[in-house]
């Protein structure tokens, strides 16, 4: 499923009208039957007396047609604008005439005017994508009131208040019961938090022909198996093959762990052999190794001299490097602590095992306490896989400012250096050097828990030793690593209770 920016919707609209032929009466119209059908839905829940809260642009003309449709359906209905009615022009104005032919009262907006009493539900057809900064004045007011009287909301396109490419929130900002995507899902309902406000999305068609988002170069998708299969080129479902021996079905090195910490290791290890791979070897310095063997009887244990210390401090990286030969995937860094020159260790490895890598937890601290700018490119792929604070870390910047654009900042990250760059959080980004980016539907927030990132980890190292390209191993392995977060939840008393080893059960 693409996912668009405001502009690339702008230039969409633009060729289908300006190129196409096809008039922007005909995408109102069928963009406004769709928004009154979902209503027409709730009705046996809500009621059918129904507020349409309309801007003075495409998207208030949008809920004059959602209002009509209703009318014709047997429903109260009224439209409020935020301004003047009689101020309105072009298509808005056309859609303001039609309902007022037909008898649907059309009012301009005025404080403490609108009985919530005798409204069941509302439409929110205030602001459309091409909205930008916080609601004021009359928008504002009408908003706030309509979250105030705890009427479900329906919003058209997008929550009036919601940034179109971010998913941040101004205040005020609708909150949807659901929200009618128009055309194509817009970037901020697939990230949070636009999607708190957004509710359900749904996403419908007008009649804009879905392949001009790939001719206009849109390059924001959402995972599901139709993207998986068309773009990724990969089978989501598929199982292995029925004649593969488990020599032929990959070997995962994981490095991990440490007297601290060994539980990481131990989970990235056990997610290898649940993802699918035929052997998985875990790598760890010799001390830590041994209360552990019993845990996971299937895992090859490699106990490296690490000078009695039980951390990687003693560890010579000719020694992982000798225990890489042979396998198909590298996974480093889940647990394995910090410790003087550990960044000049890592690049050593960066450089000099020629495997794909996924790079987790404490390795992407070592990079970011480096010049990993300086680093060379890889001749083999690498998957990393931060959390948003160790992206903050990396790219030098707060938090806070790689959660306002997680899209923005993964992408440029990935192109910049060349690596697959999977930011974990609500909506899993995965970004590709060449600027694909694939935003994850799967999992959900009790999967917010230790450990649960070393389990994704292991899930790609994985696929990686299957085969699969980087882009591949990635996507597919935090599509998979959510799905089973979503199958742990749902058998357990309370979302918040989930742990990751219950994720690694229901791989």
């Amino acid at each position: 499923m693409h996912v668009l920016t405001a502009e690339e919707m702008r230039r969409i609209d633009r060729q289908t009208i300006e190129d196409i032929g096809i008039p922007a009466l005909v995408l109102m119209e069928n963009a406004g039957r769709e928004v009154a059908e979902e209503v027409m839905a709730l009705a046996p829940q809500t009621g059918r007396r129904w507020l349409v809260l309309a801007g003075k642009g495409n998207n208030g003309a949008d809920g004059a047609v959602a209002a009509r449709h209703l009318a014709n359906a047997g429903f109260e209905v009224a439209i409020v604008y935020a301004t003047d009615p009689d101020q309105l022009a072009g298509e808005a104005a056309v859609q303001r005439d039609i309902a007022r032919k037909l008898g649907i009262p059309c009012t301009a907006y005025r404080e403490g005017g609108i009985d919530w009493r005798n409204v069941d539900g509302v439409i929110d057809a205030l602001l459309g994508t091409g909205a930008g900064g916080a609601p004021r004045g009359a928008l504002a007011k009408l908003i706030e009131e309509a979250n105030g009287s705890g009427k479900p909301i329906v919003a058209v396109d997008i929550p009036s208040g919601l940034d179109a490419d971010t998913g941040q929130v101004h205040q005020p900002c609708i909150r949807a019961l659901k929200t009618v995507a128009l055309a194509f899902k817009k970037r901020g309902l697939a990230q949070y938090p636009g999607l708190a406000c957004a509710g359900e999305v749904v996403v419908k068609d007008i009649g804009i022909p879905a392949a001009l988002a790939d001719r206009a170069g849109v390059s924001v998708f959402e995972l599901d198996e139709r993207v998986f299969r068309e773009r990724l080129g990969v089978d989501p479902d598929a199982g292995p093959d029925p004649a593969a021996h488990k020599g032929g079905r990959g070997h995962v090195l994981v490095a991990a762990g440490s007297r601290a910490m060994s539980g990481a290791g131990l989970l990235a290890s056990a997610a290898a052999l649940r993802g699918g791979c035929g052997l998985v070897t875990w790598a760890a310095p010799e001390r830590v190794l041994p209360p552990l063997l019993a845990e996971r009887p299937e895992l090859l244990m490699a106990r490296l001299a690490d000078g009695g210390r039980g951390d990687w401090s003693g560890v010579a990286v000719d020694e992982l490097l000798a225990l890489a030969r042979g396998k198909q995937a590298l996974v480093i860094g889940p647990g394995m602590g910090r410790w003087p020159g550990d960044a000049d260790w890592l690049r050593a490895v960066w450089e000099r095992v020629d495997l794909p890598l996924v790079a987790d937890a404490d390795a992407l601290n070592m990079m970011a306490a480096a010049d990993f700018t300086a680093w060379p490119a890889r001749r083999a792929p690498a998957v990393l896989t931060p959390h948003p604070g160790e992206m903050a870390r990396l790219c030098g910047m707060s938090t806070a400012e790689v959660q306002r654009d997680r899209i923005g900042v993964a992408r440029q990250f990935a192109m910049t250096r060349g690596v697959v760059l999977v930011l974990k959080g609500a909506r899993t980004v995965c970004a590709l050097p060449g600027g694909d980016v694939y935003v994850n539907p799967t999992g959900n927030a009790g999967m917010a828990t230790a450990g649960s990132g070393d389990v994704l980890a292991g899930i790609i190292g994985a696929l990686l030793a299957q085969g699969l390209s980087a882009a591949q191993a990635a996507t597919l392995g935090v599509y998979r690593h959510g799905a089973a977060g979503d199958r742990a939840a749902a058998v357990r008393p309370a979302p918040h209770s989930l742990v990751a080893g219950d994720i690694l059960a229901h791989l």
